[in-house]
């Protein structure tokens, strides 16, 4: 199984922007799928996850801005960022897991993923 991301890019305060997730291998509907970033000198953390079912889960700081879902047609996992803030700032990598049937809750802590994808740099300026 591999992971694509795309989509990342120098953004304004208030800009919007969406991430692809390109994953190729069987059973993409089955899978359930997570957006984590890394801002410098930080730790990775959980930005928002979906299961198999679509249901959704985010972070707090997201809620009400970013948008996780999944076309299982196109094998894409997407996050629309809207009003987004300089401390959006990170590297957003995408992560996969066979596993998709639990609630999307669960799947807030990055062990709980088999698959990892490269990671995309978004930058928000003020």
């Amino acid at each position: 199984v591999q992971l694509q991301a795309s989509g990342g890019g120098l953004v304004q305060a208030g800009d919007s922007l969406r991430l692809s997730c390109a994953v190729s291998g069987p059973t993409f509907e089955h899978y359930a799928l997570g957006w984590f970033r890394q801002a410098p000198g930080k730790e990775r953390e959980f930005v928002a996850s979906i299961n198999l079912g679509s249901s959704t889960y985010y972070t707090d700081s997201v809620k009400g801005r970013f948008i996780i879902y999944r076309i299982n047609a196109e094998r894409t996992l997407y996050l629309q960022m809207n009003n987004m803030n300089p401390e959006d700032t990170a590297v957003y990598f995408c992560a996969a897991d066979p596993t998709g049937m639990c609630r999307a809750a669960y799947y807030v802590d990055a062990d709980k993923y088999a698959y990892w994808g490269q990671g995309t740099q978004v930058t928000v300026s003020s």
